[in-house]
């Protein structure tokens, strides 16, 4: 009978450290600072001492307002070992939107970075409970008051909550998003099975960790292997490869947006990419023209991937198998089974757009205190409803053409924001495009377009249009261009299209 896998956090830490204590788990790219295996769960016990000294309990939600480092891995793996439930706070949210999370997550404890300390001391001061804050230096090796010993506590249960992540919204405040231990545990494997990743596997962590993507991919999917990650402070495209290839990186893991900036730079020396296995692609859809572009000139397969916060990250992927991979699919369902649904909830056929429904281990438990946005969440029969729009080929692969409530309606006609984003990416001097409806008098919407050129190219209004009218036909040519220096994005590098409406006077 085969031996049953890892269904908690802290028990995917506890085999590795039992079956490899000696080997690396993480690398700082900077300073050759490392953690190994027998390490990281003796230090995850003493992290959750800590914790436990400053009166949390298991159970409870710890903050975290920190960047990337190894003293931030520490702590959310060390609190999610000893049971608490981790809150990373995004460090890009606006003032009011870090004041939601810090007060709707009932936090009892705050882990924040020293730059932060003053921004996050004004935000409790509005907060009516007590609230813990825990000053931490990202580069030190130890927490303060961390003890060299700490009592091993229970473990926690799989079905306990381990990470509350909010989600930013294309309106309003961000959702909280409640995943299990079980959750995380799920699919850590299948990530690892997905991309057939080994003990000797390393992926350069750019992402940062308060995206579910880094949480999940890079730092919570080695665990499941027993392979690595090397990170450094943040991403820089001018010294991506050679991190890559200093740390001894066999596979990336990044959005879109990075892959555009990685375009925009110099071509390595072939020996700085020779080792890389593969690049994953993530989070937001990657534009065919990017992932053709990627793949020549830098010689390493793209494998394009999809998921959510509410399923932890990937829940679609490609094969590894390059032959089999489909060009601006998001894959096959990964780790989970999707399939496609009308307006009424109803399955529909193969090649027949609808909204994407996935259920499997990975799901969320629901969002944090608001048992409203929960249930409009699911569909009667228990199906997470993700809010995109795509539909299903005949080999079960998925492609996704937008969100519900980004659809251009022209006239009666739908029209998805992907298809005049990627017709207008093919024109040389354009580096990003968002294709967003405007409100219209006489068509109910007409299409508008947000356009960041490439450095160095110049483009005006007419000839884009006319470039469109090429491409597109006359009817889907976009009626407003804006030039902008950059597009709204949330946490996870989706565009957040709405946020584009006001550039149009909407």
């Amino acid at each position: 009978m085969a031996e049953q896998a890892p269904s908690t956090v802290h028990a995917l830490i506890e085999q590795q450290a039992l079956l490899q204590p000696h080997a690396v788990y993480a690398r700082a790219t900077e300073n050759g600072q490392h953690i190994g295996y027998g390490e990281l769960a003796r230090g995850c016990r003493r992290v959750a001492a800590v914790l436990q000294g400053l009166g949390a309990r298991p159970g409870d939600t710890v903050s975290v307002v920190m960047p990337n480092g190894l003293q931030t891995l520490r702590l959310l793996l060390g609190a999610m070992h000893g049971g608490y439930c981790v809150n990373p706070v995004n460090l890009l949210s606006q003032p009011a939107q870090m004041h939601h999370v810090l007060s709707h997550s009932d936090c009892r404890v705050v882990c924040v970075a020293p730059e932060w300390e003053a921004r996050v001391r004004d935000i409790l001061q509005d907060i009516d409970r007590p609230v813990t804050l825990l000053v931490v230096d990202p580069e030190a090796e130890a927490l303060p008051g961390e003890e060299e010993m700490a009592a091993a506590a229970s473990p926690p249960s799989p079905d306990a909550v381990a990470l509350l992540m909010y989600t930013s919204g294309t309106t309003g405040m961000p959702k909280g998003v409640m995943l299990s231990q079980r959750a995380l545990a799920a699919n850590a494997h299948a990530i690892s099975a997905e991309h057939a990743l080994r003990a000797s596997d390393r992926v350069l962590a750019v992402l940062p960790l308060y995206h579910i993507n880094a949480f999940a991919v890079t730092m919570l999917a080695p665990l499941s292997h027993g392979g690595s990650l090397a990170m450094p402070p943040k991403f820089s495209a001018g010294r991506f490869w050679e991190q890559a290839t200093q740390t001894q990186c066999s596979w990336i893991n990044v959005v879109p947006t990075m892959i555009s900036y990685l375009l925009e730079g110099p071509k390595p020396p072939l020996a700085q990419t020779l080792a890389i296995r593969f690049c994953r692609s993530a989070s937001a859809a990657l534009p065919p023209e990017h992932l053709r572009a990627f793949e020549q000139m830098f010689g390493i397969g793209i494998v394009e991937t999809m998921g959510l916060t509410e399923t932890a990250a990937p829940s679609f992927s490609n094969p590894m198998d390059p032959a089999a991979r489909k060009l601006g699919s998001v894959g096959r369902a990964s780790g989970c089974i999707a399939g496609v649904v009308d307006t009424r909830l109803a399955a529909v056929p193969s090649g027949v757009t609808g909204e994407l429904v996935i259920r499997g281990p990975n799901v969320m438990l629901g969002y944090y205190k608001n048992e409203e946005a929960t249930r409009a969440s699911f569909t009667p029969d228990g199906w997470l409803r993700t809010g995109d729009l795509g539909h299903r080929d005949e080999d079960g692969f998925f492609f996704v053409t937008g969100r519900i409530k980004e659809l251009i309606i022209k006239g009666g006609e739908n029209i998805a924001p992907r298809e005049i984003d990627e017709a207008l990416l093919r024109h040389p001097a354009v580096r990003e495009v968002a294709a967003v409806g405007v409100p219209d008098r006489h068509y109910g919407q007409e299409i508008g377009v947000c356009v960041v050129l490439r450095e160095g190219c110049t483009c005006t209004e007419e000839e884009l249009r006319a470039f469109g009218a090429e491409v597109l036909g006359r009817y889907k040519t976009p009626g407003h261009y804006r030039f902008v220096s950059d597009l709204p994005r949330g946490p996870s590098g989706k565009v957040q299209r709405l946020k584009l409406l006001p550039l149009f006077g909407a």
